[in-house]
């Protein structure tokens, strides 16, 4: 069942995990952690594997096979390639006015899932990720090329950006504690 957990886990962050934060924060010793590793690698490094479990520098991450590598390149490249879907565009937009933000944040909003959306939209390089050391998490804003993708230099020339930015039903909902009623 840890093994399961800890595939599970990798799956859906989709990007390295320490070890020790793997450790921390499902509760399990060093050794289990190795051990349910270790099995991970065993069934999924294999050559017939489109999913492989690369391990560097006490990271681990599921990552595609490298014998797929050209293929997986062609898919995503087309994939990013066509015009935004209406969730992307929605997405973009909140980042836009509301960023920096995280993740959980964008979900609340919108009121679904956004990981592939986030995905896709950090492939295109519309959106940047980095780690914000107060929320202890990543947060999101636009980047310089979806800037020059609409033809502004700043979020200020978007319209009606102070309205949007600071709305006061939106703050309301984003300052909602964990469990209260939306």
């Amino acid at each position: 069942m840890i093994t399961t957990t800890i595939e599970a886990v990798l799956f859906a962050a989709a990007k390295p995990i320490k070890l020790t934060d793997l450790r921390k924060h499902l509760d399990l010793s060093e050794e289990v952690v190795r051990e349910a590793i270790d099995d991970i690698v065993t069934r999924f490094n294999t050559e017939l594997s489109g999913v492989h479990l690369m391990e560097q520098n006490g990271t681990v991450q599921l990552v595609s096979n490298a014998l797929a590598g050209e293929d997986v390149a062609k898919f995503l490249k087309k994939e990013a390639s066509g015009p935004l879907t209406r969730p992307s565009l929605e997405t973009l937009t909140i980042i836009s006015y509301r960023g920096p933000i995280t993740k959980p944040e964008i979900e609340l909003i919108r009121g679904v899932n956004c990981s592939l959306i986030l995905r896709n939209l950090l492939i295109r390089g519309y959106i940047v990720e980095e780690q914000d050391p107060e929320r202890f998490q990543p947060v999101y804003q636009v980047s310089h090329e979806f800037l020059r993708a609409i033809g502004t230099n700043r979020l200020e020339d978007l319209p009606e950006y102070e309205a949007f930015r600071t709305n006061a039903q939106v703050t309301e909902l984003l300052n909602l504690d964990p469990g209260e009623e939306v």
